[in-house]
């Protein structure tokens, strides 16, 4: 989950970085996604990553790299818009990362075992291992970068490589 969450990190640093050489109106035009404009999208992956971080507080090791976490207002849309300027969203961006790398580092065994419980959006209860959802929260991050990706792409920005394989360190022969 380490790798993960430095692949998360160094992702969206990349396409914020993209994002940043766009214009204000680019970055809000409607471009036909899931979350209309690259700015939808964005702020559609700090919505869901505050939520399920918030979730993830609730375990009972109470781990304080999610202390932050227990104190932002919960998001009440997926499509709600935290933050309608770019350098507000990516900082926030950037300060969820760091929260993700560290609280993820300091899991143990046992906490990944874990089942937790958790109510959807439309108040269903769940119960699962917190390690399948943890796979989840970043193939989530994944599936909509994909998305910004393109509509970057779309808009003349390259965001460079974007695969996992990069940050996975080669191993010498034993």
């Amino acid at each position: 989950m380490v790798l993960m969450a430095a692949y998360n990190a160094w992702m969206n640093q990349n396409l914020y970085r993209a994002a940043a050489r766009l214009s204000p109106e680019e970055l809000i035009a409607d471009r036909g996604a899931f979350f209309g404009s690259l700015m939808g999208t964005l702020n559609h992956m700090v919505v869901a990553d505050r939520i399920w971080l918030q979730r993830f507080a609730s375990h009972p090791a109470q781990h304080s790299a999610l202390d932050p976490i227990r104190y932002l207002p919960t998001p009440t849309a997926l499509d709600q818009i935290l933050f309608a300027e770019l350098a507000a969203l990516a900082e926030h961006r950037a300060m969820l990362d760091d929260i993700i790398s560290t609280w993820v580092a300091s899991l143990t065994e046992t906490d990944l075992d874990y089942r937790l419980s958790y109510s959807d959006r439309k108040g269903v209860t769940h119960r699962k291992r917190l390690s399948s959802l943890l796979l989840h929260f970043f193939n989530h991050q994944t599936h909509h970068r994909g998305q910004a990706t393109t509509l970057l792409t779309q808009a003349g920005q390259d965001v460079g490589v974007t695969d996992l394989l990069v940050l996975i360190p080669n191993e010498t022969l034993n």
